[in-house]
Parts: C-alpha cells; structure tokens; sequence
C-alpha cells in the first residue's frame, strides 16, 4: 500500500508517546514536580503529535468528530476513545505527581491500561484488514505492542528492562516479516478468486482494465522491490534495536548514549513502520496483475 507519512508518524510517534505514558503510569520512573512534568511533556508531545498527525490523511479532517461515534464497529472509532480517555486520565495522575507531590496509583494503573489499549486498537485497525494478508495476523498487534512498551521502557530511563524489551521487540518484528512474506500465498487469494473467473480455467492478466492509473492503484498497490526491502529490514532492525543495546551496554556517557540510543531506536521504528505499509499487498493488486 501507499506509505502515506502522515500515518507513518502517526502510528510510530504515538507508539513511542503511549508506552512512555504506560510506564509512567506504573510509576516507573518515580518522579514529581519539574521532572515528572517534563517526562509527561514529552509524552504527550509524542502521543498527541502522533494523534494529529493522523488527521492529515483523512479526506476531511472536518468530520474527524465522527469518528467517535461508530464505536460498536470501527476499531478508527475505539482508538479514538481509548486514546482521550488514556490522556485525561493519565493528565489527572501527572498534575497529582506535578503539583501535589502525590502518586494515585489507582489512576496511574488505569491509565497505563489505557495507553497500552490504544496502542491495541490502533495495531487492530490493521489486523481487521483480511484484504492484507500480510497484517491479517495477531503478530501485528504483538510487533505494535512491543515496539510501544520497548519505546517507552527507553524513554522512561529503565535501562535494564528496555534492553530485554528490545531485544524481543527485534525477534517479534523479524518473525512479523517472515509471517508477513507467506501471508498472501497462504491466503488461497489469486487472479481467479479476485476476478471469480476460476470456475471457467486458469486466469492470467491479458491487459490492464485502463490505461491510466486510479484511485486503487496509487493508494492500493505499491511495488516495492526484494533487495530494496532486504536492505532497509537491515537497516530497520540494526537501528531500531541492535544499536540502542551497544549504547545501552556502553560504559561512559551514559546521558548521551541513552538519548542516542532514543533517536536510533526511533528512526528504526519509523523505517519499520514505513515497509509494514510498503510491503502491504491489497488483494486488489491482483485483479490488475500487480501481485
């Protein structure tokens, strides 16, 4: 599929923002005053940044409000609640932590809940999709889920618990993608079930239905090579994982090693997140001899 940007930061900031906002929710790190305000700062900066960054790929940004009603059948629609809930919650917790010098841990555990179930939903929005085969799968909402909470765990400081996470982040990303190239094969979905010609013999494309590009072809069918992909998983998983675990590991800086650590940790979860929708094949992409 089209990797539009606006939904690649989106699902990878707000990843990075609600799991900071989990961690701190369970009180991890245990701050107050000027120092919890600046952790949740970023938090939000992150979360909401993300949030608002998704507005940009809807056609109409001006029915966003929409969204929240459709609960009961659109997974759009609980991420949005989910998420508002998370940070009203999680904002009465810090101001607790911020002003009062107070720690109410029933918010705090409610709004880590929270913020781990958005990220849930916004991986589900995905994983719904049997028309992508590819994150038609519960390792979709594994990889979202363990980049969040590893992402947090390296935001919120917790050195020891960010290297195990993100060592087992790096295994659930790598086994997403081995699922992920089977998945379209293993679909039983080919030319003849999208055109439901099979009845009548073997289907092959003979031409194009047009001859100029739509609206499916540039937002559905997105071609992205083998070596290009190989490189950039290379690339991917060195910097969203590998790297952050020898800075981590490194003994001297270790305030410059961390947030070192933070930015290449990020720009692999962006590149990771920039294939997960390259690499999306739309059984559409058949009926056009795409696949």
């Amino acid at each position: 599929m089209h990797p539009a940007p606006s939904v690649i930061l989106f699902s990878s900031l707000s990843g990075l923002g609600f799991g900071l906002l989990a961690w701190l929710g369970i009180g991890l790190p245990a701050v107050t005053g000027w120092v919890a305000f600046v952790f949740f700062t970023l938090a939000y900066l992150l979360a909401v940044g993300g949030l608002i960054a998704s507005m940009f790929h809807l056609g109409h940004p001006e029915r966003a409000l929409k969204a929240f009603t459709q609960w009961r059948s659109s997974w759009l629609s609980r991420e949005a609640w989910a998420s508002v809930a998370a940070l009203l919650v999680m904002a009465a917790y810090g101001a607790g932590l911020v002003f009062f010098d107070a720690r109410w841990w029933p918010l705090g555990v409610i709004g880590a809940a929270l913020s781990l179930l958005t990220v849930l939903t916004t991986s589900m929005i995905y994983t719904q999709m049997k028309t992508v085969p590819r994150w038609h799968s519960l390792w979709t909402p594994a990889n979202f889920l363990s980049l969040s909470i590893a992402g947090g765990a390296l935001l919120a400081g917790q050195v020891t618990e960010a290297m195990v996470l993100l060592a087992l982040a790096g295994v659930v990303q790598i086994v997403t993608w081995w699922q992920g190239d089977q998945a379209l094969a293993s679909s039983g979905t080919d030319m003849a079930t999208a055109t439901r010609l099979g009845d009548i013999g073997s289907v092959r494309a003979f031409e194009p239905p047009h001859t100029g590009s739509n609206y499916l072809l540039r937002e559905f069918v997105y071609v992205l090579g083998r070596k290009h992909a190989a490189k950039l998983r290379i690339i991917a998983i060195l910097l969203m994982a590998f790297v952050p675990l020898l800075l981590l590991l490194s003994p001297v800086l270790h305030h410059l090693a961390a947030a070192l650590a933070v930015l290449s940790h990020a720009a692999g979860v962006l590149t990771a997140r920039w294939l997960f929708f390259a690499q999306a094949e739309h059984v559409v992409g058949l009926y056009y001899g795409k696949r």
